[in-house]
């Protein structure tokens, strides 16, 4: 008789767990595409839209920077810098989660051992029957499980690895910024070391200058207040010596930070040894979906809250859960563990939502508007990255025109300078003249290393803006 019930109990079970497999074909959640962006048509604005899919943020940094201290920099700032470090404990807790979204078509398996000792009242049904209370000793297992009818679970695996992939796009994004931070303080420190080194010759000129000033006023050829003129002049140089010195200084601590690194002395090349010889491609605007990081983590974003909606779809439906207990369960403790202390359980429900104060409507709606707000953010995230390639290179592309004037006009000043101190030294200009080409030559030098930087900068900022860095 026994066998029989078993029998039965297992054909039961068979015929659920087939009409469990048959109803997972029957799926509510919806498959992710992605959306049409025609943002992507204009998203560069420049008169020669490029046609090449190949763009330079395919090109390593190692071979985009020629430079052996700031490639030794960027490699000890990838692995130092606390960002870097904090992005990858990040991508590791997202990693975990992505971890359980897989097992989530696995059942729950519990295992445990109880005594109960129950006292009964002497007056009550099972009291009359036993005499005092009740020993009473089980070891049970417990097994839960949910059927995928409408695709929860898989909704629910799909939503965390897009939020895994959105952390490792993020952590990609942190690189890429990294490498352009690093890379553009070190040209700063380049630049700031130049305008030191002209600000320097010109303290030294200016020194000789205030010695020949005074002795055109012993030999009557002008007046004291020229040679307080030159005096201050000299002086504001050297005002400007200890700002740039002051600038070095926290420029360096800057890189420092950048690579993890406490305060200390920089080492480094010069701003003239400094070419970067990388074609600028651009590649089509489409190509900054794969590329961009932070593009990347906007559309896994999208993905995630695609999924969420469906979850929150699918919580309208019936869930179909088998639950089962099994073990052993005895009155007495030394015939535990025997046949006849053996039982089973095994329960299948369909459970079907019908009121609950509006929370699944609630959650739907609100699903739905982050999905909503979500395709915007992804959106945004192309329309930037293409405003900031646009810009980088417009930027690049005025810097290297401005190059060429700023450098006619260093010649023409340093040439006036030289014949406003002869001419002052003849008798022929007076010491105004002399300031004011001095101080114009001063500024049109230091300007043009500012162009130069900006040149390298944009450079930068233009291989961060279409992605590179990271792969």
């Amino acid at each position: 008789m026994i066998s029989i019930i078993k029998n039965i109990r297992l054909q039961k079970g068979l015929v659920l767990t087939v009409m469990v497999f048959t109803l997972q074909s029957c799926f509510v959640a919806k498959e992710y595409t992605r959306p049409e962006v025609t943002e992507t048509q204009n998203l560069y604005r420049t008169d020669n839209l490029p046609s090449d899919s190949i763009s330079m943020a395919a090109i390593s940094w190692k071979t985009l920077f020629t430079d052996s201290y700031l490639n030794q920099y960027i490699e000890e700032g990838l692995q130092n810098n606390m960002d870097v470090r904090i992005a990858i404990q990040q991508m590791i807790a997202a990693q975990a989660y992505a971890k359980q979204g897989n097992a989530g078509f696995l059942p729950s398996v519990s295992i445990g051992a109880n005594a109960t000792h129950q006292e009964l009242s002497k007056n009550s049904q099972f009291g009359s029957l036993f005499s005092g209370g009740i020993d009473q000793y089980d070891i049970t297992a417990n097994l839960s499980w949910e059927a995928d009818v409408w695709g929860k679970i898989r909704s629910n695996k799909r939503a965390f690895a897009a939020n895994y992939l959105q952390n490792v796009a993020a952590h990609q994004a942190v690189k890429t910024q990294l490498i352009s931070s690093i890379a553009i303080t070190y040209y700063q420190l380049l630049a700031l070391d130049a305008q030191l080194e002209i600000t320097q010759k010109t303290i030294e000129s200016r020194k000789n200058g205030v010695e020949t000033i005074k002795a055109l006023k012993d030999a009557g050829l002008t007046n004291q207040v020229a040679v307080d003129q030159n005096i201050a002049q000299y002086k504001s140089a050297r005002a400007l010596e200890v700002d740039i010195e002051t600038a070095l200084f926290k420029t360096e601590n800057t890189l420092s930070i950048l690579l993890g690194k406490s305060p200390h002395k920089i080492e480094r090349s010069r701003l003239t040894n400094q070419t970067i010889d990388t074609d600028l491609k651009l590649g089509v605007p489409a190509t900054l979906l794969s590329n961009r990081p932070d593009v990347m983590a906007a559309e896994y974003n999208l993905i995630q809250s695609f999924e969420l909606t469906n979850i929150a779809r699918s919580n309208f439906y019936p869930s179909l859960k088998l639950t089962a207990s099994g073990g052993f369960q005895s009155l007495e403790l030394d015939k535990l563990i025997s046949v006849n202390s053996l039982f089973t359980t095994i329960i299948g429900g369909l459970t079907q939502p019908i009121f609950n104060k509006r929370t699944l409507k609630t959650q739907k709606e609100v699903a739905l508007s982050q999905q909503e707000q979500s395709l915007l953010q992804f959106k945004k995230a192309l329309l930037v990255a293409g405003s900031e390639v646009s810009n980088a290179l417009f930027t690049y592309k005025s810097e290297t025109k401005k190059f060429e004037f700023r450098k006619n006009e260093v010649e023409a000043l340093r040439q006036a300078e030289q014949n406003s101190d002869e001419l002052l030294k003849n008798g022929y200009a007076t010491y105004l003249d002399l300031l004011l080409a001095r101080q114009s030559a001063l500024s049109a030098e230091l300007n043009i290393i500012d162009s130069q930087l900006q040149q390298l900068v944009s450079i930068v900022y233009l291989y961060e803006a279409l992605g590179g860095g990271w792969q």
